[in-house]
């Protein structure tokens, strides 16, 4: 009788250790969609207006991490791009609306239910939340372009780096836009139940984008609004050359990769999970 205690209190240690399901996170992100479907207009402007604020920082913090390395190798990106997962640890953390993560939260509502109303609601929230995000991202630019609030090397270092990431070509955009919108939904997808690992893991995640140089379309917005303020491109290739490609890219890589496959492999509906 006395081992019966014993083995129930080792079957509830191995279900605490043991990891989730697919369906259990399915479940999880399924039901965060549901919400962030429903939620008013206003509420998901603002958000994603502080998420696209909160994005510049990782362009100001990767030029001042810059500005105390030297530039005679490549090296000193393995410490600046460090810099880049600022951001994105602001916006996750504080729960605000960035655009990436919305490629494949509320898209697996849609992919059960393929309704119009469905529908409607993914463009509502889709239109909203980048639309949010690029103005917050273009102020942000705008304020540190115009105020120059870092000392002078700092700035210049920050020029540089827009002016890097301004000029890549429309394919690399594309293509790096795919691997960082995988990236972003991946992190979505492992987050619910990351627990105490969700700050490493974030910063795991970010740092590969930054370090490989893939085009995320607010991170990326931030800079080449700076570059485009500063001269450097016209605005046709800021929307054409930049925007459009990673945007694309973005999609793809959440919806069509990570939203479709995780989606496929839940055997059964979220309800029952």
């Amino acid at each position: 009788m006395s081992s019966q205690p014993q083995y129930q209190r080792r079957v509830r240690e191995e279900r605490l250790f043991a990891a989730p399901s697919a369906a259990s996170v399915y479940q999880a992100v399924y039901t965060e969609g549901e919400n962030e479907l429903h939620r008013p207009v206003t509420q998901l402007f603002w958000s994603a207006l502080g998420a696209g604020i909160a994005m510049g920082f990782s362009f100001v913090t990767e030029a001042a991490l810059s500005a105390h390395l030297p530039e005679t190798s490549t090296w000193p990106q393995l410490i600046t791009k460090f810099g880049y997962c600022i951001g994105f640890l602001l916006v996750i953390l504080g729960r605000q609306q960035l655009f990436t993560e919305n490629t494949i939260t509320p898209v697996l509502p849609l992919f059960k239910h393929c309704g119009l109303a469905e529908l409607r609601n993914v463009a509502r929230l889709w239109a909203t939340v980048l639309f949010a995000n690029l103005v917050g991202a273009f102020c942000f630019a705008a304020v540190v372009h115009y105020t120059q609030p870092m000392p002078e090397i700092m700035m210049e270092r920050a020029h540089t780096l827009a002016t890097h990431v301004a000029e890549k070509s429309f394919a690399r955009n594309l293509v790096g836009g795919v691997f960082a919108g995988w990236l972003i939904a991946s992190l979505v997808w492992l987050l619910p139940f990351a627990g105490p690992s969700r700050v490493p893991m974030i910063i795991i995640v970010t740092y590969v984008i930054g370090l490989g140089s893939f085009s995320h379309v607010v991170a990326g917005f931030v800079e080449t609004s700076y570059a485009f303020l500063s001269g450097e491109i016209g605005l046709g290739h800021m929307w054409f050359g930049f925007f459009l490609p990673t945007l694309t890219g973005n999609i793809l890589g959440g919806t069509a990769l990570v939203a479709a496959i995780n989606h496929g492999q839940a055997a059964q509906p979220p309800e029952e999970a």
